[in-house]
């Protein structure tokens, strides 16, 4: 036989409620787990609550489409290093797409030109320092800061600037086209 529990829990970010379903023909040494699981689902819920957006978000009522204008067509102050590929038509029947992660270096005042993401996922991770980002899905600029990740996908076309004192260093996993010059691809 099985009895649900719900237990309704106050945050920052508002009322939760979680479910936990309990089963009363497993032996007593499984109660200690369902406690356990369920301060844990409170426990990473009320950490992502604390700040009212996402890491690297565009804040709420500021998205829409090309709300910004391109920015500037050149690198500047940058340098990219493919740090490895693999060619993913050799084993992975996708031919034609190059799976790659570069370290990227943007100097204070550095910028990492316009592009699009239309045909170039990627993935971003912030190493140290701290960059922004000026996206055409969103209205306002967007800085990232160190120890965070930032998803590159479909209708994105942005630039960035490191606006602080420090050399930004990034590291980004993309899965680049045949189509593209793996030298005009930031």
């Amino acid at each position: 036989m099985q009895t649900g529990i719900a237990d309704t829990l106050q945050t920052n970010g508002g009322t939760l409620l979680c479910a936990v379903q309990a089963r009363q023909d497993l032996p007593m040494q499984y109660s200690g787990l369902k406690s356990a699981s369920l301060a844990a689902v409170v426990a990473v819920l009320s950490l992502a609550s604390v700040s009212v957006a996402a890491a690297g978000e565009c804040p709420a009522g500021q998205s829409g489409v090309d709300v910004t204008a391109p920015g500037p067509m050149m690198p500047s102050n940058v340098t990219d290093t493919v740090i490895s590929s693999i060619d993913l038509g050799n084993g992975y029947q996708i031919p034609g797409r190059q799976f790659r992660m570069r370290r990227l270096v943007i100097q204070p005042g550095g910028v990492v030109p316009w592009h699009s993401h239309g045909e170039r996922p990627a993935i971003i991770y912030v190493v140290s320092g701290s960059v922004t980002e000026y996206r055409s899905t969103c209205a306002v600029a967007i800085t990232h800061k160190a120890g965070e990740v930032v998803s590159e996908t479909g209708q994105t076309s942005h630039w960035w600037r490191n606006n602080g004192k420090q050399p930004t260093v990034l590291l980004s996993s993309d899965i680049l086209p045949a189509a593209m010059s793996p030298d005009h691809s930031m």
